[in-house]
């Protein structure tokens, strides 16, 4: 069982909230040297062993900087230099995050790749970043690739293994080890879900990355009894997010290498975490068929970013665990504020982020009492300095009317790697484009329609998926477990029609896609919105396609079903 002794005490964290030079780039270095419990375990991987039992393995302060320095001789010795971008395709779970501390802390620039990226997309990605080297789990796919093409060939494709086994005594550090950041310095690229084409790299910057997260040194929680399980894909920016955050908290967290119930339910049993970060591809399955009542026995927050999560989930997973009387908005709360006896149930934090964004700048707390609001992701968070709905010209639309959802933060990125035309793109009037459609109500409260390219445009008007979709999955939750809902052309002259593609509930029995069609309609029909012209019925894994980081891809269901109303 984790050591609560391994947090941070309440002075070195209010410190860490005004320290000019810490950021994305050296925040393992201000934990070294300001955590007296440095040699402490803490951060966890996890296997199985050969009984099948769950086999935590803890990591110290210490023991994460001795594996960044080995990994960064490597790394030194083929060459690599400040400024260089290098690839980084191993499997989730610790070790991206140990190569992203190593090439930092040499100042060359980490591009994070998620190994479930399709090959071919992978080797235009890289040569658009520009990589000097690859380090690969599997580097056998992309140095055939690169055979077709040895102009591109980075200057190494090596085995991560190679890296691991590497003898650190072997070759020396430079002397200004570990690299000094200036605040611009860019410490990572990050690679889009694909959910809407070609991933887009981008950039995060060793202060950008680091502004708006102060406030989590008090307000996170971070009692004796807090533990933390991190199912963020780490190659991502959440995942980084949230490992930043228990590095310099000295949290005790299990970084999870996989996100399926599966796996995840047994380390949950096993570690008892109080927290749960992830995308919602596991809350899902978290959610679905028979709850996991022992392994989030003392859980009392869960947190999600990426896509918004939807109630019909959400209200299943706050039946679970339990939570201290005051525990409310954990990031405006002052650590120590809840002491009474704790409540039954659990609270959902519903972040609205992106990589671009730099964290979670909107977010929507549900409990067991709250009443339903579909589509609310809540008021801005103090990291904004303005949130807005804009027209396409960047004038702010008035309350209750949907538009473009924009913000001004200095924690959103410097822009696109080696694309500074599409960075303009999502630039407006000073404000920062998020890629969602939105509204404002007159409380201030924000409501998360669509994504801009996923609005289905039909004869009628726009229609936004999301809340159809959030219908399907609260209102027929007997026989929807999961949906997609996207626009597909109609015949000559009637625009797109709205189409869901439904994963069934394990017990939804023998029904047709129109029994789902029918029982959809008639919730959509009574909550005033479209209907569906269509439903597909999932049967397989490939008819529900998912992007690396587990996100739907709507593009690829608008493609695969283009042509069903044709003629």
């Amino acid at each position: 069982m984790p050591d609560s002794t391994s947090i941070a005490p309440l002075p070195v964290r209010r410190s860490l909230m005004t320290e000019p030079e810490l950021g994305a780039g050296n925040f393992l270095q201000y934990a070294l040297e300001g955590n007296p419990h440095r040699g402490v375990p803490f951060v966890y991987a996890h296997h199985t062993d050969h009984r099948g039992h769950v086999v935590l393995r803890g990591h110290s302060l210490t023991d994460l900087a001795a594996l960044r320095d080995r990994y960064a001789t490597w790394y030194r010795a083929n060459g690599v230099l400040p400024g260089d971008p290098v690839g980084v395709v191993v499997g989730e779970g610790l070790e991206p995050l140990l190569h992203f501390l190593a090439l930092t802390a040499l100042g060359a620039v980490p591009a994070m790749i998620n190994d479930a990226m399709r090959p071919d997309i992978m080797l235009r990605y890289l040569d658009h970043v520009g990589v000097v080297g690859v380090v690969a789990d599997d580097p056998t796919r992309l140095q055939f690739a690169y055979r077709d093409d040895p102009r591109n060939r980075p200057r190494f494709i090596a085995l991560a293994s190679e890296v691991r086994a590497h003898d650190a005594d072997v070759d020396a550090l430079p002397a200004d080890y570990p690299y000094r950041h200036a605040p611009d310095d860019v410490v990572a690229l990050i690679h889009s879900s694909g959910t809407t084409g070609t991933p887009k790299s981008t950039i995060l910057g060793h202060r950008q990355f680091w502004d708006g997260k102060q406030p989590r040194m008090l307000r996170f929680p971070a009692e004796p009894y807090d533990r933390l399980m991190s199912l963020m894909p780490h190659t991502h920016a959440g995942g980084l997010s949230y490992f930043l955050t228990a590095v310099l908290l000295g949290l005790p967290t299990v970084v999870m290498s996989d996100w399926r119930r599966v796996v995840v339910e047994p380390v949950m049993e096993a570690f008892q975490p109080t927290m749960v970060a992830s995308f919602p591809r596991t809350f899902v399955e978290l959610a679905t068929g028979e709850l996991p009542v022992r392994g989030a026995a003392r859980v009392h927050s869960w947190f999600n970013t990426g896509d918004s999560a939807h109630h019909g989930h959400i209200r299943r997973l706050v039946q679970l665990g339990e939570r201290p009387a005051g525990l409310i908005r954990p990031w405006l709360v002052p650590s120590g504020a809840a002491a009474d006896e704790p409540l039954p149930g659990s609270q959902f934090v519903d972040g609205l982020g992106s990589s671009e964004m730099g964290m979670a700048l909107f977010g929507q707390v549900t409990t067991p009492e709250t009443p339903r609001d579909d589509r609310c992701v809540g008021k801005a968070q103090e990291a904004v300095t303005r949130a807005a709905v804009l027209d396409e010209n960047g004038e702010e639309v008035p309350d209750g009317t949907v538009g473009l959802l924009a913000v001004i933060t200095p924690s959103r990125t410097p822009g696109y790697w080696n694309d500074p035309r599409l960075t303009r793109s999502f630039e407006l009037n000073g404000y920062w484009l998020t890629g969602d459609v939105a509204h404002r109500d007159g409380e201030g409260n924000f409501y998360h329609l669509d994504r801009t390219v996923d609005v289905i445009e039909t004869l009628d008007g726009p229609v936004y998926s999301l809340p159809v979709e959030e219908v399907l999955i609260a209102d027929c939750a007997g026989l929807v477990q999961d949906c997609s809902v996207v626009g597909v052309p109609g015949r000559a002259g009637e625009g797109q029609r709205p189409i869901a593609v439904v994963r069934l509930q394990a017990d939804a029995g023998d029904v047709t896609a129109d029994d789902v069609r029918e029982t959809a309609n008639k919730a959509l029909t009574d909550a005033g919105l479209a209907t569906l012209d269509a439903v597909i019925v999932v049967r397989s894994d490939d008819d529900f396609p998912l992007g690396p980081t587990g996100k739907v891809l709507k593009r690829e269901l608008r493609t695969r079903h283009a042509t069903m109303f044709a003629g």
